[in-house]
């Protein structure tokens, strides 16, 4: 499978040389403005759900609210793997990463294995469908998508689940996501962000880039599996570092 776990958490950064600038700036991966931070996760993954917790609730700790965005990107694990995310590897992680930060909201799916979502593409779509409207709109659906899943156990794979929790949010203009939406025209950015993250340019889910080239995958936790592989063993946390999140977010605002 796609390395997901990894423990490549070191921030990384390059000196502002001419020809490195240059570089940054042809990089697809980098976010377009000193102001955001481009965050690549599936939304099915739990290590993801932890970073884009710790990311909202650090930013608001710190007061960089409206000032430090978040581009949440695609890291479809269901095309890297060439399969549905499995449910036993999933399940797997809730116990282990939900004790990291139990107030993402996590709780094993409860429904019928026939209505656990067979696909994340849709409810990626409509996140970036979103940005049409600002920001915070694709954040907050982004975020509230996560937990309809991680918590709620609703299937975000169905049309009506993700138009049902973009209303829920306050924060979206239904009619005007469903307009994008349906056209289509959301799944070519989808796929460009598919294409930016492989080859190995973007490690797992979740993993973070800053304007001037900074990046973190999984950022603060280093894990293992052990008793197998993802669906059959459990993952292990041997090291985990949330006060990293604080360093990125504070490198972001300070680029500004």
């Amino acid at each position: 499978m796609t390395d997901r776990t990894t423990d490549r958490t070191t921030i990384r950064a390059t000196d502002g040389t001419a020809a490195e600038e240059r570089g940054r700036a042809a990089d697809p991966r980098l976010p377009a403005a000193p102001d955001t931070i481009a965050v690549y996760t599936d939304l099915n993954c739990s290590f993801a759900h932890v970073a884009v917790h710790r990311l909202h609730e650090t930013r608001r700790r710190l007061g960089l609210e409206g000032r430090v965005w978040f581009d949440l990107r695609a890291f479809p694990l269901e095309l890297f793997n060439r399969e549905v995310n499995a449910r036993p590897g999933v399940d797997s992680e809730i116990s282990v990463l939900g004790a990291l930060e139990p107030e993402a909201g996590w709780r094993l799916w409860q429904g019928p294995d026939w209505t656990y979502p067979v696909t994340t593409l849709p409810a990626l779509e409509a996140v970036h469908a979103a940005k049409d409207q600002s920001w915070h709109a694709s954040e907050q659906l982004d975020r509230a998508l996560r937990r309809a899943f991680w918590a709620e156990g609703r299937c975000i794979s169905q049309r009506h689940v993700i138009l049902d929790v973009a209303e829920e949010t306050g924060a979206v203009d239904v009619t005007a996501l469903a307009e994008v939406f349906d056209s289509g025209t959301a799944r070519p950015a989808v796929m460009a962000q598919y294409a930016s993250a492989r080859d190995g340019r973007v490690n797992c889910s979740p993993h973070l880039f800053l304007h001037d080239g900074t990046d973190s995958a999984n950022p603060g936790i280093r894990a293992r599996w052990v008793n197998g592989d993802f669906g059959t063993g459990f993952p292990v946390i041997d090291e985990d570092r949330p006060e990293i999140y604080e360093k990125l977010l504070t490198q972001a605002a300070d680029l500004l």
